[in-house]
């Protein structure tokens, strides 16, 4: 039962990073609505932490499946499948299609559009095109953020009734031993 205390104490972690991840992309959005940032500044910002917050929602996802909790994993599995969508076609076309677009800035033609390159990688923020996106880029972080947060409750649900029955578990056994 103590591995299973320490699950929901990972999982807690876990959550709070998501919910941190997804409300700093939030607050940069903003931020960018009102000027204070520039596109630029903003779309670097973001896109350093859309794989790692993929990561620990995949691994989240994984650990629950693992476990055998049926419940948080069904919950998250629809999530985890579209972010490791969004992920792999954005490498579909692989390293070396784009990396005369990357390098010399030369478009290629034997590669996909670059509209349809831009497509394909909907997980990273486009410096060119996030003022015309922005308010369904922010209302994808506020659903992500409001999927985060029930997540979040459930975990916390789990790890109080965990702890409660694992102390109280121990009690029993120390008035089974006679000591008290």
């Amino acid at each position: 039962m103590a591995w299973e205390l320490f699950l929901w104490l990972l999982a807690f972690a876990a959550a709070i990073a998501l919910i941190g991840f997804s409300a700093y992309q939030l607050i940069c959005l903003s931020d960018l609505e009102f000027d204070y940032i520039n596109p630029y500044d903003l779309s670097s910002r973001i896109n350093a932490v859309v794989v790692p917050e993929f990561m620990v929602q995949g691994t989240l996802c994984i650990l629950f499946l693992l476990t055998w909790h049926w419940f948080p994993f069904l919950l998250m599995a629809p999530i985890t499948y579209y972010h490791t969508k969004l992920y792999t076609s954005s490498l579909s076309y692989g390293f070396m299609s784009s990396l005369p677009l990357i390098l010399n800035q030369i478009p290629v033609e034997s590669g996909p559009s670059s509209t349809a390159r831009y497509m394909t990688r909907k997980h990273l923020i486009d410096v060119t095109e996030i003022f015309r996106l922005l308010n369904e880029e922010k209302k994808y972080r506020i659903i992500k953020l409001a999927f985060y947060c029930s997540i979040f409750i459930i975990v916390i649900y789990r790890l109080v009734t965990t702890a409660v029955l694992l102390l109280m578990e121990d009690d029993y056994r120390t008035m089974e031993s006679g000591i008290f």
